[in-house]
């Protein structure tokens, strides 16, 4: 499914309009700004019930329209053509589920569901409605992943043999929330969370998986769920991934590290979009740029530490690219920039991944 050429009330010329549940850390920082800064996307309406989420929204796209639940998006589908579901994650598949139905294409923030079947019955209904279903893998466009392909695409480092992604962080008190709930229901932990991200950018890389060992651990006190997690990954073509994702990490390692015949790369910190919107810069010239003391290195025999091998620059950023992807296949009819039966694969990656983790097995996909 690609995507219909017009949304349900898009009239050649006119911009595409939003409606956007969830005002939290994904909708605030992320979606909004994105779909403001997208050219053919318009934010029509915020779902949100907080009054201080209301008031943010509204001192932040002052024409944007407010609703305190979804249902008043559905009850006004023909004035939309883009529902975003960024709401938390056990509300992913009800809402995409409902604004399918509604005759509304969806973008449905990471992880699209708790499980893999989920993920794939919604593909289903998306494909027999023939409504774009998307999912909002943004890491697929941070600086060094795009890099990464870049290197990989021009073959210098030639077959590779092992690839290590690191996503770490040191948080040695839990926030609390949903995220870091021990409730099954909520779909929280580091492994769903931040697990959602490496593994989808390894399946990119190096295609399907036919072996997962992972290790997950509860680490910090108080915390109800996983905050300290490795996940193996045995691709069908032989590349093995290594993937770490934790929140008790007290030196960082590098986020990137591949290694091949010909050469390796290595790459240290985080993409810079993130924090940039965070701060509440948007979109526009030098957009996702770091500065050359933080590009990583390609080389052989050498540690990037003592300056072995050479800086390779590091493409910028580009989150925008999604949602201008998204835009194109709603009114273009292009590819759909991340589908469900993507993150379905993801899915059943990270299911391995929690089955390997409690029975201490290697799961055979």
């Amino acid at each position: 499914m690609t995507g219909t050429p017009l949304g349900t009330s898009g009239t050649p010329g006119s911009p595409l309009r939003v409606g956007l549940v969830g005002y939290g850390l994904a909708g605030s920082v992320f979606h909004a700004p994105l779909i403001a800064a997208t050219e053919g996307l318009v934010l029509d309406t915020v779902v949100t019930s907080n009054p201080e989420r209301q008031q943010q929204a509204r001192a932040e796209f002052p024409d944007v329209r407010l609703a305190t639940g979804p249902d008043e998006l559905f009850d006004r589908a023909g004035e939309l053509d883009l529902i975003v579901v960024a709401s938390p994650n056990k509300t992913h598949v009800p809402l995409a589920t409902a604004a399918l139905e509604a005759g509304l294409p969806v973008v449905v923030d990471k992880p699209v569901a708790g499980t893999a079947a989920e993920a794939r019955e919604l593909a289903a209904l998306a494909e027999e409605r023939g409504l774009l279903l998307s999912v909002f893998q943004n890491r697929r466009w941070d600086n060094d992943f795009l890099t990464l392909r870049k290197l990989l695409a021009e073959g210098e480092l030639g077959d590779v043999w092992r690839f290590e992604s690191r996503f770490e962080r040191w948080r040695p008190k839990p926030k609390g929330g949903w995220r870091e709930s021990g409730d099954p229901a909520e779909i929280g932990g580091l492994l769903y969370d931040l697990g959602s991200h490496v593994v989808d950018q390894a399946l990119v890389l190096f295609g399907p998986a036919t072996a997962v060992y992972a290790e997950s651990d509860i680490r910090r006190p108080g915390a109800e769920t996983d905050d300290d997690t490795f996940i193996a990954i045995t691709h069908t073509n032989g590349v093995r991934s290594h993937l770490y994702v934790s929140a008790t990490t007290a030196q960082l390692g590098p986020r990137f590290r591949l290694l091949g015949s010909a050469a390796g790369y290595v790459k240290y910190g985080l993409d810079p979009q993130e924090a940039a919107l965070r701060d509440g810069h948007r979109p526009g010239p030098g957009w996702g740029v770091e500065p050359e003391s933080l590009w990583g290195r390609v080389g052989s025999g050498e540690s990037p530490v003592t300056r072995g091998g050479r800086p390779e620059p590091t493409l910028p950023g580009d989150y925008p690219a999604y949602y201008a992807a998204v835009a194109k296949a709603l009114l273009e009819g292009a590819p759909n920039p991340v589908t469900a039966l993507e993150a379905a694969a993801a899915l059943d990656v990270l299911e391995a991944a929690r089955r390997s983790a409690r029975e201490k097995v290697t799961v055979t996909l």
